[in-house]
């Protein structure tokens, strides 16, 4: 399921992380691993920006997002070669380190963190909004409904083992399918009826701000960056990886830009921020509303682990955490189960206040996409590559790095900007 953008957890990659995966289970991986709800957020990303804009923009950042997960390969690959298959995988964080130093390992996982955490809001988000929409007329508001899930997520972060957590991942892909069948089954409907036409559609708005917005949206939509370099690695032909990824990003960019364009034909000006609730109130459409809920609702620990890594990582590296919690052999006491338990709590309640706060779903995506993931998916990689491979890059090879390094910055700047105003 999808991230939101610095990594997210591929529930059938655990089993394959040793260099003996198929090339079709690694296309499978590549899928799960990028696609999740933000597409749902693509229709009214359209209704933004108008539809060709909207085009544009997802086209754009499947191909840059395509090819500097290439320079992530690259980059690793200078320190890990292919031919030594045992030598330990380099993380984003360690390609951070040997481009930059410890500011360079701090910068890039500081950022993976804040991605998580959007990531983990709007996860909450998407999850009040239908569950809202489901039981309207109850009394119980959208932020009431956010709240009423933190004891649930607090338990289930305190299970241990991912992989019992993986099932509910694949479920919530398939309720994800199924909400865009739905969308497009209407969407079919409405055209037979003739009760739109593409003339009344709007091909570029008038915000200059929309381009950015659906940007932005596309750049949610497309992370993965924090699986990239195991998906390659958990390859038995890693040779052929640039090829699969290709493939896959060109048959994810065709759904995306299809489900965005047939959504906004379908509802026009009255697109919501999440298409399934522009959808008839019938027993489907709340069975899928549904569906997505519950399987977010378990899928959300695994949305949190690299969160849970990098904070408690720092917290077991601290003297006095080891002095007075752990018994040892990095073995914890029971009180130190009890601190990151405590940890891992806190931290699921303060991102239910923040999610309480947050009016939308779609324009907080792009706020995401337009920050934390922009600077993770282009800016980054185009430093490390220049950093690392700088030396032995063609001119214009170099020209490129820096023709999407510029863009990157200025992307996240206007990008967070018209967001922000939006929100």
């Amino acid at each position: 399921m999808e991230d939101g953008c610095g990594s997210k957890s591929s529930p059938l990659l655990e089993s394959s992380s040793t260099g003996s995966s198929s090339a079709l289970k690694t296309l499978g991986n590549i899928i799960v691993s990028i696609v999740g709800t933000g597409v749902l957020g693509l229709p009214f990303a359209f209704k933004i920006a108008g539809w060709f804009a909207g085009l544009l923009g997802v086209v754009i950042a499947g191909i840059a997002t395509y090819y500097c997960m290439l320079l992530l390969v690259q980059c690793r690959d200078k320190f890990a070669p292919k031919e030594l298959t045992n030598q330990e995988t380099k993380t984003y964080g360690d390609l951070g380190y040997e481009s930059l130093g410890k500011t360079g390992r701090y910068l890039t996982e500081s950022l993976i963190f804040l991605s998580q955490c959007g990531g983990s809001v709007a996860y909450l988000v998407f999850i009040g909004q239908n569950l809202s929409s489901i039981f309207k007329g109850q009394g119980l508001g959208f932020s009431s409904f956010i709240f009423l899930l933190v004891p649930i997520e607090i338990a289930l972060s305190w299970i241990s083992s991912l992989s019992a957590l993986a099932p509910f991942s694949i479920f919530a892909d398939v309720c994800n399918l199924l909400a865009m069948g739905i969308v497009i089954k209407e969407d079919v409907e409405n055209i037979l009826r003739g009760e739109f036409k593409l003339n009344d559609r709007k091909a570029f708005t008038s915000n200059i701000g929309g381009l950015p917005f659906a940007g932005g949206m596309a750049v949610f939509c497309f992370e993965g960056f924090g699986m990239t370099l195991a998906l390659e690695s958990s390859m038995k032909e890693r040779g052929r990886f640039p090829s699969l990824l290709g493939k896959a990003f060109s048959g994810i960019t065709f759904v995306y830009v299809l489900f965005g364009f047939s959504g906004y034909m379908a509802y026009g000006d009255e697109t919501r921020e999440i298409i399934t609730l522009n959808l008839p109130h019938n027993w489907s459409t709340t069975a899928v509303q549904a569906g997505l809920c519950l399987g977010l609702l378990f899928t959300f620990p695994i949305m949190l682990h690299p969160i849970h890594e990098i904070a408690e990582g720092k917290l077991r590296s601290r003297e006095w955490f080891k002095k007075h919690f752990s018994s040892g052999g990095g073995n914890l006491t029971p009180m130190g189960k009890c601190g990151i338990y405590a940890c891992r709590s806190i931290l699921i309640v303060a991102l239910a206040v923040l999610a309480s706060f947050i009016p939308g779903f779609a324009m907080f995506a792009s706020l995401v996409g337009s920050t934390v993931c922009a600077l993770i998916s282009f800016v980054l990689p185009a430093v490390f590559h220049l950093r690392l491979l700088g030396s032995s890059l063609h001119r214009w090879q170099r020209a490129l790095d820096y023709f999407i390094l510029i863009c990157g910055l200025l992307f996240a700047a206007y990008g967070s900007y018209t967001s922000t105003v939006g929100i």
